[in-house]
């Protein structure tokens, strides 16, 4: 028996030997499996290492950041860009913005090397479950991998990539530290709606800056970049309100959040307040426009749409709303004068016209109208349906306003004017108005439900104002509505300046000896132009003339006889070198005609020429750009160029204040400056603006229109502000019975002063030292004798004064010694002198 147990145990023990032979064969086979398949994982992984992006890139990153317009307050103007993004340092990002994405994407961002091996392991258990319940698979990515995703890779779902995509994150997060991962991440993310990072994504979802977010707010963006389009705030409400609670549940988990805060940030709704365009100064698009021009052509498009320059403009809001509403207040009134044209668009009338109303643009530059659709016209009035609002997610809302145009509040409709041009009368609103016509309505103030009709203006115009000193642009309206059409007139349009041009005339003969009170002939005058052009026949508007005058008078009462004499007896190669000198043409033919302004330029040119005057006769460069900073806040450009020394000293010690020195050109002798100043001061006080007086400030303009009256002007100016007004058809034709500068142009710049000057001192003009002030007879320019009540204060330089012999240019008479010696027939004279036509 014993010999049998021993039996058995031997033949045990050699299968035990046998079995541990086997393992050990299985485990050194297994082994040199486990080494040939590292090496050759390792082969292969080498191989992709080879050729991957280089990461030291990240250094020297400079995504595509939008390029911001500013007004000269701070306020937003406009934006450009290729990609909506606006780039934050880390250190302005906070805690609570990173503790929000890294809950959400990566919570062991700040612990792990790049990969998170835990949370890939959890990622494929989780996945093996989804597959099987038919649920979305999750993602194992760390932040360093978004990066190097994000920044040096494709989005292809492919081995090859995750393979480089790993071995970049570890590069990544030896090279760089966890903060600046973390910044280039959170400046990266695509976050919807056009929003590329954090900074961005604040603006556009809540309309504020990220310093500015609350909890939920915060959460909410936290939730976007797992699918921005997934979490929409008006398409899919229900679903992105989950998703921001899991992040703050996650963020209460991770000890970021308290419970208690948690818990009522849950409970708030998503608030969603999407940027519109009211976030931009209002009515400033045609100036945000010339500035994006400008810009292109200063850096190029590139720089503008991904540069990320800060651009601070000269533009004055407040008085920017004041030039839009003077210009459209002009427009329309000249429009109405002249009668109804017909709907603005015709529709069909159904049960749900509101849906149809809808598809047609309103001007988003004028909302104080709204389209509406005519329901019923009858005797009394006009029943409307109004345009709905959009909602933010894009249908219309179901709500339908509706209102009543009374006949009374439409009575300028009742002039209308067809296809042909032809002017015919309707009875009441049915001959005006049928079901379905679309039109512009205005509400009415004082009453509800009452609108009054509108119609968009054919005729155009501009406006702008400029501070004379400096060349600062503080308002510039090109047209109408930008809506309606974006051409500039104030900068684009090339028009004939017609009289407001005649002050550069006089103030050339006033630098080449002539005085204010020097006498031209007002009367009938003919020129050879050659056989080409003929003879030419200038006349006065009117067709008046008054004699011999005074170049005051030919200046106050816009006298184009004497401007054309006057001219001549200069000689126009000299006026033609005023006219360029002043930038207000690059070259202009020197014929007579030129005189009278038949010469095209701008409204942006004249209104500098103005300022030039108005500043004493120093030179300008019209500017709307302040300043220009690039994305690291390094000033790149600047239109103030002035010169002070002693403007940086570390401190204060008794010296004197610093002085800016001004280098700019003396285009205008300063006497010569206020001369015409005071001559054009006599324009709104005797002349053909004297509607303006009612401003009750010192003020010096010139009033303008051109043959036909095709082009009504007028430029005014204070020593504080220069404004011109610009009012014409864009082909251009006749603006009818009074359509002159003074009638339609002079009440627009009044418009323009009484609100922009309110609340400010009267500053009278201010003369140069040494200037002399003597009174004279407004109608011989010699000095005025004891007694004469009817004088005028004249101003003349140092060296000059009234006219001890009565002369006149282009003259019939002269005074010798008291006697009037004819240099024509009596009867000619007494024509000239009764001032009545006749001799054209």
């Amino acid at each position: 028996m014993f010999f049998a147990f021993a039996g058995c145990k031997k033949t045990i023990s050699v299968k035990i030997l046998s079995m541990i032979r086997f393992l050990g064969y299985i485990f050194v086979m297994g082994a040199i499996a486990l080494v040939i398949g590292l090496g050759g994982a390792i082969v292969y992984v080498s191989t992709f290492a080879k050729d991957l992006p280089n990461y030291e890139l990240l250094e020297k990153y400079e995504p595509p950041v939008m390029t911001r317009i500013h007004a000269s307050d701070g306020s937003l103007m406009g934006e450009f860009s290729t990609k909506r993004r606006l780039y934050l340092p880390i250190q302005v990002v906070s805690e609570q913005i990173k503790a929000a994405f890294i809950s959400a994407e990566d919570k062991k961002f700040y612990e792990h090397f790049g990969l998170d091996p835990e949370g890939l392991a959890r990622a494929v258990v989780n996945n093996i479950k989804n597959i099987g319940a038919g649920k979305r698979l999750e993602g194992a990515s760390t932040i360093t991998q978004q990066v190097a995703k994000n920044f040096l890779l494709t989005s292809d779902a492919t081995l090859q990539r995750k393979i480089k995509e790993a071995i970049l994150s570890l590069r990544i997060e030896k090279a760089y530290s966890k903060d600046r991962i973390l910044e280039l991440y959170l400046n990266e993310i695509y976050l919807g709606r056009g929003a590329y990072g954090i900074a961005a994504a604040a603006l556009t979802y809540f309309n504020k800056s990220v310093s500015e977010l609350t909890l939920e707010e915060v959460a909410y963006l936290a939730a976007l970049p797992k699918g921005p389009g997934n979490y929409d705030p008006f398409k899919y409400t229900e679903r992105a309100i989950i998703r921001r609670n899991w992040v703050i549940d996650r963020m209460v988990e991770n000890g970021y959040v308290s419970a208690r805060d948690g818990t009522i940030a849950k409970g708030k709704a998503l608030n969603v307040t999407l940027r519109g365009s009211d976030t931009y100064v209002f009515a400033a698009d045609y100036f945000t426009e010339e500035v994006r021009r400008q810009l292109i052509g200063r850096y190029g498009s590139n720089t503008l749409y991904e540069g990320g320059l800060s651009v601070r403009t000269t533009l004055d809001p407040k008085l920017q709303i004041i030039a839009r509403a003077a210009l459209q207040n002009g427009l329309v009134k000249f429009d109405r004068n002249h009668g109804w044209r017909g709907p603005y668009n015709h529709i069909a009338l159904s049960n749900d016209w509101g849906t149809a109303l809808s598809q047609i643009t309103a001007f988003f530059d004028v909302p104080e109208w709204r389209l509406a659709v005519v329901l019923e016209s009858t005797e009394n009035g006009v029943k409307i349906g109004l345009q709905s609002k959009k909602e933010f997610a894009g249908p219309v809302s179901k709500e339908r306003e509706k209102g009543f145009i009374a006949a009374s509040d439409m009575k300028w409709a009742l002039r209308m004017i067809n296809e042909k041009g032809q002017r015919f009368m309707a009875k009441n609103p049915t001959g005006v108005l049928k079901e379905g016509d679309v039109i512009f309505v205005q509400a009415k103030k004082g009453k509800k439900n009452a609108w009054l009709l509108q119609q968009p203006p054919k005729v155009q115009g501009a406006i702008i104002a400029m501070e004379p000193v400096t060349g600062r642009i503080l308002a510039l309206v090109g047209g109408f509505s930008y809506s309606q059409s974006e051409f500039n007139r104030a900068t684009q349009a090339y028009r004939q300046p017609g009289s407001v041009f005649k002050p550069f005339v006089y103030a050339a003969a006033l630098d080449n000896g002539y005085t204010p009170a020097s006498v031209i002939l007002d009367a009938p005058v003919e020129i050879d132009q050659g056989p080409l052009l003929g003879i030419w026949r200038p006349k006065n508007y009117g067709g008046t003339f008054s004699g011999p005058s005074t170049l005051r008078y030919g200046v106050e009462h816009s006298r184009n006889l004497m401007t054309v004499r006057l001219a001549n007896d200069l000689s126009m190669p000299i006026i033609a070198e005023y006219a360029e000198r002043f930038g207000i043409y690059d070259k202009l033919q020197p014929v007579l005609s030129m005189s009278l302004g038949a010469g095209e330029t701008t409204v942006l040119r004249m209104v500098s020429a103005y300022s030039v005057i108005a500043n004493g006769g120093r030179s300008i460069q019209p500017s709307m750009i302040d300043r220009i900073q690039d994305r690291y806040g390094h000033t790149i450009y600047r239109h103030d160029n002035r010169i002070c020394e002693n403007c940086n000293v570390r401190k204060w010690e008794n010296q004197p204040e610093p002085m800016l020195i001004d280098e700019r050109d003396q285009v205008l002798d300063p006497m010569t400056a206020y001369q015409i100043t005071s001559m054009m001061e006599g324009v709104v006080q005797r002349g053909t603006a004297v509607r303006l007086q009612y401003l009750n400030r010192p003020i010096a303009g010139k009033s303008g229109t051109t043959n036909d009256s095709k082009d009504a002007w007028f430029i005014g100016f204070t020593p504080d502000i220069v404004v011109g007004v610009f009012i014409g058809f864009d082909s251009p034709k006749p603006l009818g019975l009074g359509g002159t500068g003074s009638v339609l142009a002079a009440p627009v710049f009044g418009e323009f002063m009484h609100h922009a000057m309110a609340g400010k001192p009267r500053v009278d003009f201010k003369p140069p030292e040494g200037m002399m002030h003597i009174a004279i007879d407004p109608k011989t320019g010699m000095r005025a004798k004891q007694g004469n009540r009817n004088v005028i204060i004249e101003a003349f330089k140092p060296g000059t004064g009234p006219a001890d012999v009565y002369q006149i240019i282009g003259g019939t008479e002269s005074f010798q010694e008291g006697v009037k010696v004819p240099l024509i027939s009596p009867q000619v004279n007494r024509v000239i002198e009764s001032g009545v036509g006749g001799l054209y």
